[in-house]
């Protein structure tokens, strides 16, 4: 489940660019950037736009697993440490490995005709059968065990009984509590016949991931990270969101430490060996900019455009990084 991060407000044209170029803004990333933010006249869209469905009752965890602190109030509490011992980083390897075979069980039903709210079943009785608790489950009173991203929802989509349609495109955000720690994953997957342009907005998220790991290194900043995958989605005329962002996890779900997938040069931090954190790009076909659906939780693009997102938790090593939700 994606951390939330403050949207960047644009420069103006003769105003240094965002990106620290030292270039002004009209001559570095001003095309860019307006390739994208399309909202100010209305988008025709060939889709249908997604509208809410039924949502179901929260489904029960057993007396026996053990939870996380605000799976009976909904309130978190405490921030958690980045940087793991070994003995820590070896239970969060144990979740990790969990959450990937829950996204893999999950991710092999999906297909037209199922409706979300039947996927987060798979996945809530899948990551009960590991002993593991369900980690979205009244994170801040979210009501599902995970997270179901259609089209243009861009992260945070609540499952319910719209049956996916032949053409979709669907991210499962799965994380698990298990051992103490929060082990956190996310997949796009292409339901039935998805269209050319869909399949390449697929693909590119996922290379823009793996951009992300590659530049994961001890001593170099965080702002690495946004750096090549915002490169990367660019390059092929994608938009990255700004409005959400990775995330320091472990004990707690989210810690203080926010990776950002734009380049954001105040983003200082050095990576350190041990220091564990998602990366999990969402990249858009036109604007990065992004709208809230009533429920509080379903963030949208701003031009209904579609959005595609792949995650990882990684753990930072002497020299580089180690992909942790495997199974």
């Amino acid at each position: 489940m994606s951390g939330p991060d403050a949207a960047r407000a644009r420069p103006g044209r003769n105003d240094p660019c965002w990106c620290g170029s030292g270039q002004k803004y009209k001559k570095c990333h001003l095309d860019a950037d307006s390739r994208g933010a399309l909202q100010a006249s209305p988008v025709r869209v060939a889709r249908r736009p997604l509208a809410p469905g039924i949502v179901s009752p929260r489904r029960a965890v057993p007396p026996a697993v053990v939870r996380p602190d605000y799976a009976a109030t909904g309130r978190p509490r405490g921030q958690g440490r980045d940087v793991k011992t070994p003995e820590q980083l070896e239970r969060l390897r144990r979740a990790c490995r969990a959450a990937a075979r829950v996204l893999r069980i999950a991710g092999e039903s999906v297909r037209p005709g199922i409706t979300t709210d039947a996927l987060d079943e798979l996945a809530h009785a899948e990551t009960i059968r590991l002993g593991a608790y369900p980690s979205p489950l009244n994170y801040r009173g979210y009501p599902k065990s995970i997270c179901t991203s259609v089209n243009e929802v861009i992260c945070h989509g609540i499952p319910d009984s719209r049956p996916l349609a032949d053409g979709d495109i669907v991210n499962l955000d799965i994380t698990v509590y298990l051992d103490g720690m929060h082990g956190d994953c996310s997949a796009t997957f292409l339901v039935g016949e998805v269209d050319a342009g869909g399949r390449k907005l697929v693909q590119v998220a996922r290379e823009c991931l793996e951009k992300g790991i590659s530049a994961v290194r001890p001593g170099r900043p965080i702002s690495d990270i946004g750096r090549v995958v915002e490169a990367h989605a660019s390059r092929h005329g994608f938009g990255v969101v700004r409005s959400y962002c990775g995330h320091g996890i472990g004990e707690t779900f989210h810690t203080q430490l926010q990776i950002a997938h734009h380049y954001d040069p105040s983003m200082r931090r050095v990576m350190e060996p041990g220091m564990t954190f998602t990366i999990e790009p969402m990249i858009t076909e036109g604007t990065w900019e992004d709208l809230l659906w009533d429920d509080g939780w379903t963030a949208v693009t701003a031009d209904g455009k579609r959005s595609a997102q792949f995650e990882h938790t990684l753990a930072v090593t002497e020299d580089g990084a180690e992909i942790l939700t495997v199974e």
